[in-house]
């Protein structure tokens, strides 16, 4: 009889950690689209109004740059009401504690910030020639706010599959160092599209002239950190991941290792292409995903190297 009752709590788990890597995916796309976004040269293409597009809630008879826009803000609008679902239904699976039902609740709070950030790209006018320090710097923070918010959506859905609370050392230097490390990274990048954006080149000598020579927008000078920066911090997640790896043989963390693994060979890779091929917004989406699936991935690594126990 037990077994039997049993039966339906292990179902809806296996629903909700499905539902939770769909809307982790979904998200992942709405960031996607909203790299597209700024690289299409669209992010005013509702005007500075929000949330109405251009005074208008669906916006008629509208250009290319206004269908863009207004499909994130939908997209948007979708995930929204996706990861509150998410809030609400781990509140009725999981008992107090657990940390699905803390991951969902952090989930939502972050794409909450993430509105509000998106909010203030369009009313504070940081979008398609705005070459700004400001604009650089609430880039940054909206980049970090994401990462985050696709980190606690991949926790939801990683703790989900345990039933009861879920417990975990405090992350160390080895386990934070590389996500601050790859933070860093993200930021750089972000800084890096902004420029191949603004300023674009015809040839990479031209490139190469553009980010040293005199008067050179601060986007231009801090273009050629980024590229320095992935190489040693592909260096040293590499390095703490064989580690991790070598002092617990766990298939599940041998999974994720290697696609670490993979994931940051393919990202240098994505890297040189983007450089020589002078950053065409195909391989912008390209790089960025492959960055975001190593963040993810990455994530994942460190909980399960901080995991002390599972119900």
């Amino acid at each position: 009889m037990s077994a039997v009752l049993a039966a339906p709590a292990e179902t809806r788990s296996s629903r909700f950690t499905r539902y939770a890597w769909g809307v982790l995916a979904w998200n992942l796309l709405v960031v996607l689209w909203g790299a597209y976004v700024r690289a299409s040269g669209s992010g005013a293409g509702c005007g500075s109004h929000w949330p109405l597009c251009n005074g208008e809630v669906v916006p008629r008879a509208a250009q290319i740059e206004t269908i863009i826009e207004f499909t994130h803000r939908l997209m948007s609008g979708v995930a929204l009401f996706a990861v509150l679902a998410l809030l609400l239904w781990s509140r009725s699976l999981f008992p107090p504690g657990h940390r699905a039902r803390r991951a969902a609740m952090a989930s939502f709070v972050f794409l909450i910030l993430e509105a509000l950030l998106g909010a203030g790209l369009v009313l504070f006018q940081y979008v398609t020639t705005n070459a700004s320090v400001g604009r650089a710097i609430y880039l940054s923070m909206h980049l970090v706010n994401t990462q985050l918010l696709l980190a606690m959506l991949a926790m939801t859905a990683w703790f989900s599959r345990y039933k009861s609370p879920v417990f975990a050392r405090p992350f160390g230097l080895r386990t934070t160092s590389p996500l601050v490390l790859i933070l860093l990274v993200s930021v750089t990048g972000a800084i890096t599209a902004l420029g191949d954006t603004l300023f674009p080149a015809k040839s990479l000598a031209q490139g190469m002239r553009q980010d040293v020579a005199t008067g050179a927008s601060f986007l231009l000078r801090l273009r050629v950190v980024h590229p320095a920066l992935a190489v040693a911090t592909a260096v040293v997640i590499l390095f703490i991941v064989i580690r991790l790896l070598r002092s617990s043989m766990q298939p599940m963390r041998m999974r994720i290792g290697v696609s670490i693994v993979v994931l940051t060979v393919a990202q240098l890779c994505a890297g040189v292409v983007n450089l020589v091929l002078l950053a065409p917004i195909g391989m912008q989406i390209v790089h960025l995903l492959l960055a975001d699936l190593l963040w993810i991935a990455l994530v994942l690594l460190m909980v399960e190297a901080t995991t002390a126990a599972r119900g």
